[in-house]
């Protein structure tokens, strides 16, 4: 068999398998969520979002709604480098975003069952 009809089956084949694939993981909720930032990101958005007085008042401030903050954790990047990841119980993350073409950075405290978003400032450019 030639070179080319070897590869025309191996590309059908390969179609086909891609298509059945996509039929049964349609419907399902299948990340691949591999990198640190990634997981991060997952794992502090699972969980309930609590405010710290100094959080509250700069949503309060600037008429920030829960799921805009929501979205700035969750397309967020996180600053390793200047996060706390070295404790056992909650370790404190520094996620960096922007809003309406301004920086953001959110400081969020990630406990077992609980988040809670300690400061949110405008970052100085």
């Amino acid at each position: 068999m030639k070179f080319v009809h070897r590869l025309g089956y191996y590309l059908g084949g390969f179609a086909i398998g891609l298509i059945i694939l996509m039929f049964f993981l349609n419907g399902k909720d299948a990340s691949c969520d591999y990198g640190p930032n990634a997981r991060t990101v997952k794992n502090i958005s699972s969980k309930p979002l609590n405010y710290s007085v100094n959080a509250n008042t700069f949503v309060n401030n600037y008429k920030l709604d829960s799921l805009t903050i929501t979205n700035l954790i969750k397309y967020g990047s996180v600053d390793f480098s200047k996060s706390d990841t070295k404790k056992d119980s909650c370790r404190v993350y520094h996620i960096e975003n922007s809003y309406k073409e301004r920086e953001l950075t959110l400081k969020v405290k990630n406990c077992d069952s609980l988040a809670t978003l300690l400061d949110i400032n405008y970052t100085n450019n």
